[in-house]
């Protein structure tokens, strides 16, 4: 259990109180937690030479630094002993504390010893980080939690991640931070560098390393997180970002913005948002004349700035009166599924259509395939696209059309045997409006197959077409001689009112054409067209904006009374 700070009247006794937490958060890392022997030891040397780097800090400066209400890993990591800090992500801030005290009263006997009980309240936040160094912040429901080492604060990280997904290889961690955290470690920087810049230690080591409270957070939590989901953190399709916010902060940077200062990059998070790539390095800045804000992005320090004093410091740093608040939202790069569909209706569009709040046609495809693969992926949402479409009076047919669904934020990722699974339940459906064939999960590269050959893709078409006189051996013969036949088709009349209208030459490469039984003026007319090629408009004309049509070929009148796609030659998503 852990102990409870007493408050008491004897100051003798506050001590005593106060050293036997320090050692039991000493036992708590060496001995308690089930470590061997080995274990222990080596626990024990790292502490030993943690002790030893506090003892090299210049009290001067530590005092400077508690007296503007820096918290103890702000001013670790000030000093540069961030790997020191990091290689111990069990310890409390308590005990962080315990031993900076310690090491500084032994080397100045006036050091100035703050309550304990003080210090640790909840409510006590570093003026610097604002809390975030320390794990304290406020939740999604508006509680103040305060974790009290980077482990216990690893698991709320982790929590999330192990609720809603199952199956992970990688996370990359990102954090967001208010401008107002950036401005302090700019101000704190500054102020050292004034007050300090002649003494030896300054030169040494600190002018040349600063690490930024963004860096720092990621450098402490990134291990434990690594061991609780059992991964490792690198470049990846899932993130985790830890996104911090302060209204104070956000009405100062409106302020800012109004005023025509820095603009920076806006980074909301989505489901379609795209990896930073982000290092878990520390990044190694010196704030000589520049400082990387909370975005990652460099940012002048105006020359004013350069000498700060202390009021001006503290003046700087009580702008915020508050921790931030921290929002924690996984989210995975978009999956792909892709494949080729198949459509036989002539009541189905392929996305769904809605004109004045009324439904066009009885279905979508997209709303068939996609409605199948989104309960199974767990996904936020998912997009359909497709090589090309068809209206919604013309089926899809032969080896269909190429075809990928867009899930975001997939919280599972079904196998090869699941996902043929969906393929069967989609082509069993009582409606049999849509089948898909080939169904396979597809990396980001299915959108290279998809584009791989669309400029010159063909594709193969049937039409039943009326003409107003009887159909001769000539015109068959006619038509059917026609090869690699040039077309100039203005913007359709039927899509004018969505479209440019321009003209585009389109191909096409062969007909043929065959006499409909019973029938003297209907015919089945077979033609492999260039990809993008109105069908409808070179049957009929499109009252003459479509040059050469089946219309001025025969010389009469032509209609088009139902047409199929018979193939769409693309090489992606054929049987394998």
């Amino acid at each position: 259990e852990k102990v409870q700070f007493i408050l008491v009247q004897s100051s003798a006794a506050s001590r005593l109180i106060y050293l036997m937490a320090g050692e039991v958060a000493a036992a708590e890392v060496t001995g308690v937690k089930n470590l061997s022997s080995a274990e222990a030891a080596a626990e024990e040397e790292k502490l030993r030479l943690l002790r030893e780097a506090v003892h090299a800090l210049p009290v001067n400066a530590v005092k400077d630094l508690w007296s503007i209400g820096a918290c103890v890993r702000c001013i670790f990591r000030l000093f540069g002993l961030h790997e020191l800090m990091c290689s111990h992500p069990s310890l409390s801030i308590s005990k962080w504390c315990d031993i900076l005290e310690d090491v500084m009263r032994k080397k100045d006997g006036e050091f100035n010893e703050q309550s304990h009980q003080e210090r640790s309240r909840e409510t006590n936040f570093c003026k610097i980080c604002l809390g975030i160094l320390q794990f304290l912040y406020y939740d999604d429901t508006g509680t103040l939690v305060k974790k009290y080492s980077a482990d216990d604060f690893a698991v709320v990280i982790s929590e999330p991640v192990k609720q809603q997904y199952q199956q992970i290889e990688s996370f990359s961690l990102e954090v967001s931070l208010p401008s107002a955290v950036t401005e302090n470690d700019q101000a704190v920087w500054l102020y050292m560098k004034n007050k300090y810049r002649h003494e030896l230690w300054f030169q040494e080591k600190a002018e040349c390393q600063f690490i930024s409270t963004k860096d720092i957070l990621k450098l402490l939590v990134i291990n434990p997180s690594q061991r609780l989901l059992g991964v490792k953190s690198t470049q990846s399709s899932f993130r985790v970002r830890l996104t911090y916010s302060h209204s104070d902060a956000l009405s100062r940077d409106d302020v800012q913005e109004g005023n025509g200062g820095n603009k920076r990059r806006k980074t909301g998070f989505t489901g379609d948002l795209k990896t930073t790539g982000e290092s878990v390095t520390p990044h190694v800045e010196s704030f000589d004349s520049h400082i990387v804000d909370g975005d990652g992005l460099t940012k002048v320090c105006p020359k004013e700035a350069q000498d700060l004093s202390c009021n001006n410091l503290m003046a700087q740093l009580d702008k915020v009166g508050k921790p931030c608040s921290l929002t924690i939202h996984c989210c995975r790069s978009s999956t792909y599924i892709g494949g080729r569909y198949l459509k036989y209706s002539r009541n189905v569009s392929q996305t769904r259509w809605v004109i004045d709040d009324e439904r066009m046609g009885e279905a979508s495809v997209e709303e068939i395939i996609g409605g199948a693969i989104l309960p199974i992926f767990q996904g936020d949402n998912y997009k359909f696209h497709a090589a090309g479409r068809e209206d919604i009076d013309v089926r899809m047919l032969g080896t269909g059309r190429p075809f990928l669904v867009e899930i975001q934020n997939a919280r599972q990722v079904p196998s090869e045997a699941l996902i043929k699974e969906i393929e069967k339940k989609i082509n069993s459906l009582e409606s049999q409006y849509v089948q898909v064939k080939n169904l396979r999960a597809v990396g980001s590269q299915g959108w290279d197959l998809m584009r791989e050959g669309e400029a010159e893709k063909q594709k193969q078409y049937a039409a039943l077409v009326w003409i107003s006189r009887p159909v001769s051996d000539e015109d068959l013969q006619t038509i059917s001689s026609l090869k690699e036949l040039k077309v100039a088709q203005k913007t359709p009349i039927r899509v004018l009112h969505r479209r440019s209208p321009l003209e585009r030459e389109k191909t096409i490469h062969w007909m043929q054409v065959e006499r409909v039984s019973g029938s003297s003026q209907y015919l089945l007319l077979h033609l492999c067209t260039q990809a993008g090629t109105y069908i409808k408009e070179f049957v009929h004309g499109d009252f003459g904006r479509t040059q050469p049509s089946i219309g001025s070929i025969l010389g009469c009148r032509t209609e088009i009374l139902q047409l199929d796609v018979t193939d769409v030659k693309m090489d992606c998503f054929q049987e394998e």
